[in-house]
């Protein structure tokens, strides 16, 4: 049986298709653009068209679609017109799992670097999984494997509910947040959605929840809590600021375990890696090894990633879009930089969330010196009438951002080298093309006088 991916270039496409290939399996797909992600999957095998047409869909192949392609595509009709399979990604990626132990990270913030992390560690451990994230795992040099373990780590994204296509055996669930209301409708049936993929863990001995949500602890869900609450079962209880790397406590089952070194910063981070290292432990992974190989994790790609630095000026890039993301990552590099000055390049995402998040970006950015800020990313979205940058700009400077100005994305990089100084953290923010600027970025700095 031949696959073909509708879409191939992205990140959760790609990684399915890789999987498939490395299974021995023929692949082939199409997209709107050549970027590295395509020009890696020829080298592996894959036959990948850079167009969408009718005449590439193979004759007897399993055609997969993800939320974001529209129906009308040439592709998709053509697959349909000729009665072949049509599956949406989540359907393959269950078809993956079958046979495997399934363990997802799912939740509104936090999945790519949490799910990320769970299979480093695992494959550090010699657990050999297969995994498949919404981001490149730095350490593993890939989005995806396919492993010789039982063990299958995956992100399980709850935009389009997709996730309620999986039945895991064990799941992280890290956070509910008002997000990807366009499908949900509203925050209550977003919470069912949450709940509803709980009932489907079916050990929930390897079911880890962040008891310091309070919607998730409204919600009276068994397993194991995790966070800074009193009331979590694995309770985390001191935590130092190292820089760029963190250090915590945290005490479980009657026994504390002390100064955990991980190389993330923030908060959000030593929740997620407690969540992790219970998981691990839950599962019978060797404690020593666990500990170990969290030193060595280095990110997942787009989440604070460090792109490089030049003349004293380092560039990050975030894929951060939600004001709950923005903040809670800026406030991480202010504590990190100790006093440097910090200038982002926010890129707002989709006219729905502007929308939707209208009154919350304004706080969310008020961690950074510096905000220039470019046209919203639409993400094949129809433009709202009201909800642009004009006016997102006006609320965000009405709520005390006055550094916060305009600029055309073709212009950030010329705007920002104007105002740079050295010892300036630059951060690049958001789910669209923005994080093509910090590259730019570098190479422009690495001739500054």
């Amino acid at each position: 049986m031949e696959y073909h991916f509708i879409g191939i270039g992205g990140i959760g496409m790609s990684g399915l298709a890789k999987i498939l290939l490395q299974k021995g399996e023929k692949v082939s797909g199409s997209d709107i653009a050549s970027s590295w992600i395509t020009e890696e999957l020829v080298k592996e095998g894959a036959e990948v068209f850079i167009k969408h047409d009718a005449s590439q869909v193979p004759a007897n192949a399993k055609v997969i679609y993800s939320s974001d392609i529209q129906r009308g595509n040439v592709e998709y009709m053509e697959s349909q017109n000729r009665s072949l399979p049509l599956l949406h990604r989540s359907v393959l990626l269950q078809e993956l799992m079958k046979d495997k132990e399934a363990v997802l990270v799912t939740g509104t913030h936090g999945k790519t670097t949490t799910s990320s992390l769970l299979a480093h560690v695992l494959v550090s451990c010699g657990l050999d999984p297969s995994y498949c994230i919404g981001g490149i795992v730095q350490s593993l040099g890939s989005q995806s494997g396919y492993g010789k373990n039982r063990l299958f780590v995956a992100e399980a994204d709850e935009s389009d509910g997709s996730f309620l296509a999986y039945t895991p055996k064990g799941a992280i669930l890290t956070n509910v947040d008002a997000d990807h209301l366009v499908y949900w409708k509203t925050e209550e049936r977003l919470l069912q959605g949450f709940l509803d993929f709980y009932h489907k863990v079916s050990c929930k001995e390897w079911f880890f929840w962040c008891a310091d949500d309070a919607k998730l602890a409204s919600l009276s869900l068994e397993g194991v809590s995790y966070g800074f609450s009193p009331a979590a079962d694995l309770h985390i209880e001191e935590v130092t600021y190292l820089g760029w790397k963190t250090k915590f406590s945290f005490s479980w089952k009657g026994r504390v375990y002390r100064d955990i070194e991980i190389p993330l910063i923030g908060i959000h981070n030593v929740l997620n890696a407690s969540a992790v290292i219970g998981l691990c432990l839950q599962m019978g992974v060797e404690e020593g090894k666990v500990f170990s190989s969290l030193k060595t994790f280095s990110g997942a790609g787009r989440r604070c990633e460090k792109k490089g630095e030049e003349a004293g000026i380092s560039v990050y890039d975030d894929y951060g879009h939600h004001p709950t993301e923005i903040h809670t990552t800026l406030n991480a590099i202010r504590v990190a930089g100790e006093g440097r000055r910090i200038v982002a390049l926010f890129q707002p995402h989709r006219f729905s969330r502007v929308k939707d998040c209208f009154s919350s970006f304004g706080p969310a950015l008020i961690p950074a010196d510096i905000v220039l800020m470019t046209d919203i990313y639409g993400a094949g979205e129809t433009p709202i009438e009201g909800i642009d940058a004009k006016s997102l700009l006006e609320k965000i400077i009405s709520q005390g951002h006055a550094t916060c100005k305009y600029v055309p994305k073709e212009q950030v990089v010329e705007e920002v080298l104007a105002i740079l100084e050295p010892g300036d953290i630059v951060v690049t923010m958001g789910a669209g093309d923005i994080t093509k600027m910090g590259p730019l970025l570098l190479e422009r700095l690495s001739a500054w006088p």
